[in-house]
């Protein structure tokens, strides 16, 4: 008797909702959509990066001036996928940067994280893993997404660990995948998959918890050595 040929798992193939331009309060950060209103305060952040290494694997930016800035930020502002947000940390109370939920298919519950802009005031900091976290649980756990990605050039070493800190899994690479800035991107692809998701949001939660922090605002334990407890472990 012939074998059926082999097939994956059966899934809830009921299309995902698509994120809505909405706003998201954490314990240190709170997610703005993003509009032109930001774009000075955008501006003003983008200036704490004098050699602009910030956006070297970005495919846009430095920008040359506050004015090019504003006419970014008013079209990234109107896009649906991705779909941005302002990062207003409530250290500072000042915008600091942007991210977005992108590539976004509801028919195969996927969706991604990308286009990650923090300033250096940003970078490094609770309100940065938050405003991540933030993102990632409402598309797992609000949305029900089954598949979050996380895509990066292949050469660009801060985003890689920071995926791995966050628990992402390491797929591969698409070799010369894009062209960005004239020059050829190799793409390191990473995921996170439903069932992973419950393990690396508790993780992720307990490294965020006020308990975690000390009177100097400094972790008590590093989101890199906290292990990731569940059925993937």
């Amino acid at each position: 008797m012939t074998q059926p040929p082999p097939l994956g798992a059966l899934v809830d193939p009921t299309p995902r909702p698509l994120p809505a331009r909405v706003p998201h309060r954490g314990q240190a950060v709170t997610l703005e959509p993003l509009a032109v209103r930001h774009a000075a305060e955008l501006w003003d952040a983008a200036q704490a990066d004098a050699g602009g290494e910030g956006w070297a694997y970005m495919g846009y930016g430095p920008f040359a001036d506050a004015a090019a800035m504003q006419r970014h930020v008013a079209a990234f502002a109107t896009q649906h996928d991705p779909m941005a947000w302002a990062i207003r940390p409530h250290s500072s109370g000042a915008v600091a940067g942007w991210l977005t939920l992108m590539e976004m298919q509801p028919a195969n519950a996927a969706i991604e994280l990308g286009h990650i802009w923090f300033s250096p005031r940003l970078q490094r900091t609770r309100a940065a893993t938050e405003a991540m976290f933030l993102l990632m649980r409402h598309a797992m756990d609000d949305l029900g997404y089954r598949r979050l990605v996380w895509k990066c050039n292949a050469l660009n070493a801060p985003s890689r660990r920071a995926a791995a800190r966050l628990g992402f899994v390491h797929e591969g690479e698409l070799r010369a995948h894009l062209v960005v800035k004239g020059r050829r991107r190799d793409t390191s692809f990473y995921s996170i998959l439903a069932d992973e998701w419950p393990a690396r949001r508790d993780r992720i939660a307990a490294w965020l918890d006020d308990s975690n922090w000390d009177h100097q605002a400094r972790p008590r334990r590093s989101l890199s050595e906290a292990p990731i407890e569940g059925p993937d472990s």
